[in-house]
Formats: C-alpha cells, structure tokens, sequence
C-alpha cells in the first residue's frame, strides 16, 4: 500500500473497510491483548515455514477518532507505557496511520485500525496480512514500485477481470483433478485476452499483485486455522470485491489468495521462485499447468465465457460503462476543465480506500475519498479530489474567494487545514487558486 520510491505511506487498506463493525468493542488494552494472543498462536504455528521468516513481531492498534495506540511490545524510545500486559499511548497527528506496516519509535510494526473485523477468521486474515508487509524487505519481496491500471475501468478490462474471478472461485472450489485444473486454465485464458487488449497490463497488475496480492495470500495462509477455512477465506475474497465501485487497486486482493492457493497444490516451491523480479502469479500457474493457449481469440473468448454466464456479465457492465462515462464527465469538469485550488505536494501522506478511485488518463486518478497530510498541513476531501499521475499536485474544486481570504478554509466536499504561514494565492490559469509556502511573495 505504497510507492517505496517516494517513501509515502499509503491507506487504507481496504481490509478495514472490511474491518469496520457497526458496534465497535471499547477501545481497552483487555481485548487488544487477546487479539495480539490470536496472532501469536497462528503466527508460532507457521513457525516462520511460508517465508522463511517468522510473521510473530511488533503488532499497534490505532483508534482512528483519537490516535490512541494500544501495543503488543514497547518501542525503543519510550514513547508507549506498559498497561496490563500491552503497551499504551498515542500516535503523532503527523505521522501516518493505515493498515500496512509503519516505521515509527525505533520499531517497525504492522499498523491496524481499531476494531479489528468481528469475524474471526477475517480478523486472522488482516493481522497475517499486516504482518507480511512488515516482513516483505526481510524476506527478499520489497513492493515494486506500483503502477496504475487504468485498464481495470474499462468496460472490457472490468469485464475479462470477473470472468477471471469467476473461474478462479471454481478452480478453488472444485474437489477433482480435471474440474479444479479445467477452471484454472479459463482463469488463465481470460487473463491472457486482457493482456492481448492491454499489453501494458501484465507488467502493472503484477507490480499490484506482488505486494497485496502475495498479503493476502499470507493472511489466509496464516490465518485460516484448517484448509477448508483457508479455501472458503479464499472464495470470499474472488466475490467480495465484485461490488467495489473499482477494481483498479483491488482486485489483487482477490487475485493473489486465488494463484496461490492453486500453485499450493500444483507448484509447492513457488513461494522461492516468486522472490525473482518480474516473476507473476499467473506466469508460475501456466507454467506448472503447462497451458499453450497464450493468445486467445475473442471467439475463444466468448466460448468459455458462456460457462460462466458470462452474456449476463457483459449486460450488466455495459450498463455500468454509461454511468461511468458520465462520472468521468463530471469530475472531469470539476477538476479538469473548471477553475481548481491546486496543492502542491512534497513527501505526502495518502489515506484513501482503494476500492473507489476513477483514472481519468494523463489527468491522473479521482480519490472520491481521500485525506492528505504534507507540508502545507492537512486536508480531507469527502466528494472528489484529483491526483496528478506524478504525486507532485493535488485538485480540488476551488473555495469561494472571499472564504478563502476570511480564513475559512472550505469547498465543495472538502476542508483544509494549513499550516503557520501558508496561504491561498491566484493560480496560473483563470480562476484558478494554488497554495503558497511562507516567505513567497503573493501573485
């Protein structure tokens, strides 16, 4: 859940989405204690076997509304108190909280929202998962550096990505040789008409692939405390993204669980061989499945589609196109095309949910969602903000300029908190508004 290169921290995972519950359980160091019991029995009970290196290790709990933190360990700079068996304390506003893993005190931990999910088993699932991104530069699987897939807004990326899923959840679910390896090769092949339409997909959904798909892998892997609740873990997430209002960050979460599941059984040393750069999922299945059919007609497209009613998925993601189109219509006069406040961006924090971003092309990407902490200070965007491809600037719809110049720092879906010293200038082109550092003279 992040660009490594650009050392940002990016949220939230949309595990906590998931993890959310209607009646949250208080906030106490008790439950946190037995939660961090949970991880540590599934944790010693992999022994380290997956990886080659033990998930056990620093584990906080953030309360979001205050920052609270609740610890499995103490840090090095004495920063959290002991507290019935935990460690206590609470989380700097300019420090990033999301689910991933966090650099912070002296440790390196794995970072969850508070409550974690009431279901057991997804519960294990985010804490396992949380726990591979704190190991992933330990055991040789540092993120590659992400890369969009805007392809996945498509009609027919949307499209060849639920075939994909559909025959996934077979394969996973299939309990003979010929059914399991049949659906895995359809699998197979609707991925590879995606690539034939999109040739730069292959390269971007394994960058995604690599880092969330590989996490989710491990929470159910880890977390799942038999094999038919690792396979059942592992069928709910090949239907739970379905509904997502975007797959262009998610899907790998369903994805990753569905490859490797499969490459347990037919590829017991992929995990070794995944450690390879420009290494896929989908490319270690083929090859252990010995599958020749690399470049599928739309005839043989649309041949295995019908096994997975597939006439009926098109209809329905044809209609989804005609809203969608009118979505990028409006954002794109909002924050393309209408007159934008500008925010430059150095180092930025991004807390964001994954499962609804909108790729208007070289513009860059819609955040419908999104709160960004930088140098200028903080600010939290509840009805669209827009990302420049290259992280250096952030849109949104400009404030009323006499609200601006009172102090009242407002627009449409969005506040923004500054910092001593800066301030809203007139922008470069009409209308337009951008943030100035202290000590800049005004336009």
């Amino acid at each position: 859940m992040r660009r490594m290169s650009w050392c940002l921290m990016l949220a939230l995972c949309l595990s906590w989405t998931l993890a959310t519950a209607a009646e949250a359980p208080p906030f106490e160091p008790a439950q946190a204690k037995a939660w961090f019991g949970e991880m540590q029995r599934q944790c010693q009970a992999d022994g380290g076997k997956l990886w080659g290196a033990s998930l056990c290790g620093p584990i906080m709990l953030v309360e979001p509304s205050s920052r609270r933190v609740i610890a499995n360990q103490a840090d090095t700079q004495g920063l959290l108190q002991a507290e019935q068996g935990v460690f206590t304390g609470h989380l700097p506003d300019d420090v990033s909280f999301a689910n991933s893993s966090l650099d912070w005190a002296g440790v390196r931990w794995a970072q969850m929202g508070w409550p974690l999910p009431a279901d057991a088993g997804q519960r294990r699932v985010l804490m396992a998962h949380e726990s591979f991104h704190r190991i992933q530069p330990q055991v040789g699987l540092e993120p590659p550096r992400e890369l969009t897939n805007d392809h996945l807004d498509s009609l027919q990326g949307r499209y060849l990505m639920q075939l994909e899923w559909r025959a996934l959840a077979k394969a996973v679910a299939a309990t003979d040789h010929k059914t399991r390896r049949s659906h895995a090769e359809d699998a197979l092949l609707f991925r590879a008409a995606r690539y034939r339409q999109f040739p730069a997909a292959a390269q971007s959904e394994r960058s995604l692939e690599r880092n969330e798909g590989l996490a989710e892998y491990t929470g159910i892997a880890i977390g799942a405390i038999s094999p038919a609740e690792r396979t059942a873990l592992t069928a709910g997430d090949l239907v739970s993204h379905v509904s997502a209002p975007s797959f262009v960050r998610s899907f790998a979460y369903a994805t990753g669980p569905g490859y490797g599941l499969l490459l347990d059984r037919y590829l017991p040393a992929w995990r070794q061989r995944i450690k390879t750069p420009d290494t896929g999922l989908s490319d270690l299945l083929a090859s252990a499945l010995g599958t020749k059919n690399a470049n599928p007609t739309d005839a043989d497209v649309q041949r295995r589609a019908a096994a997975y009613d597939g006439p009926a998925l098109l209809a329905t993601e044809q209609a989804r196109e005609q809203r969608h189109q009118q979505d990028i219509a409006r954002y794109k006069a909002l924050l393309v095309d209408g007159p934008r406040l500008v925010l430059p961006l150095h180092e930025p924090k991004v807390m964001f949910n994954p499962s609804t971003l909108v790729p208007l092309g070289e513009a860059g990407t819609v955040y419908p969602t999104i709160k960004v902490l930088s140098d200028w200070g903080a600010i939290e965007v509840s009805a669209g903000a827009l990302l420049a491809p290259d992280w250096k600037h952030l849109y949104v719809a400009v404030p009323d300029p006499q609200a601006a110049r009172k102090g009242s720092i407002a627009g449409p879906g969005w506040t923004l908190k500054l910092n001593d010293g800066w301030r809203i200038d007139a922008g470069e082109r009409p209308g337009d508004m951008v943030l100035s550092p202290p000590n800049q003279g005004a336009h």
